[in-house]
């Protein structure tokens, strides 16, 4: 039986190369491993990298030691290239036997009609994706709502930036809130990415950004699906009372959870000592 509930698996995909954690390859694909056969594998999702990285994570892969883990190593792909690059990726995963692309991720290009962009992207989609998942990274800015509208005619899922190396890539809780209930309004499943490590809401003592907690988001989405405004939903994203989320966490049915990480379905972190280290704090997963 799995020591990581229902509402916490494979919630957190491990983008250990990225910024700031900016891991070497080697040994980034060498700890995503050991923490798949760790006892809370089941808090981990893909592995994530970009398609420039593909191969050589595939080569890492296949050095790795064996009975350490069985199967090939799931990849969640961050395309770097724009719409053409995603055909390329998923053609060379296909491929490989030591790697399993489950994913790709696309950021839309800034521009003054976000919606042409995504149209672009999902008739990429459309063109090569057979099991894999598109993620499409919208912004929060001019008319995003027509892009997530292209997204949801095409049955993709969307991408939230919710945070960086600058203060100005973290968006507002009124912001996220926008963005849930646009969301699921459409019946559009979504994960995020940055800035999300820590599971409550809370400024950072070194930067003093001011960091959305994971724990909030996944609170919020069931906030949103049981009918609460997008003033609600941004309440409960400004809550920075661990102790209080985790009761509300812990009230929540199988179904609830279910149903919450349904549209919830992961976020990108660089470290998952933060996220597990936070739960087993707030006594919501067994250390």
């Amino acid at each position: 039986m799995s020591t990581v509930p229902a509402l916490f698996r494979h919630l957190v995909d491990d983008a250990s190369m990225f910024p700031p954690g900016n891991l070497p390859l080697v040994e980034a694909v060498a700890t995503h491993q050991a923490h798949r056969a760790a006892p809370y594998a089941d808090l981990v999702g893909p592995f994530v990298c970009t398609d420039r990285d593909l191969m050589k994570v595939a080569e890492a892969a296949a050095r790795a030691k064996p009975g350490a883990v069985s199967g090939p190593l799931r990849v969640s792909v961050v395309i770097s290239g724009g719409a053409g690059g995603i055909e390329p990726a998923v053609r060379w995963g296909d491929r490989s036997k030591d790697v399993e692309v489950t994913a790709v991720e696309v950021r839309l290009r800034d521009e003054d009609d976000l919606s042409r962009n995504a149209l672009r992207v999902v008739r990429a989609c459309d063109d090569c994706l057979d099991e894999e998942t598109a993620y499409v990274e919208i912004g929060l800015e001019g008319a995003w709502e027509r892009a997530l509208d292209v997204v949801a005619d095409a049955g993709y899922a969307a991408k939230l930036r919710t945070g960086g190396l600058d203060a100005s890539l973290f968006p507002s809780e009124d912001q996220v809130a926008a963005f849930i209930t646009a969301c699921l309004d459409r019946e559009v499943a979504f994960k995020c990415t940055a800035g999300l490590h820590n599971a409550v809401r809370h400024t950072a003592a070194d930067s003093g950004f001011e960091h959305h907690g994971f724990l909030n988001v996944l609170l919020a989405t069931r906030a949103s699906l049981d009918g609460a405004s997008t003033d609600e939903v941004a309440a409960v994203l400004a809550e920075r009372q661990g102790a209080g989320l985790a009761v509300r966490a812990r009230e929540l049915s199988d179904e609830q959870a279910a149903s919450t990480r349904r549209w919830f379905t992961s976020f990108g972190s660089c470290s998952i000592e933060e996220p597990r280290t936070d739960l087993t704090t707030l006594r919501l997963m067994e250390d």
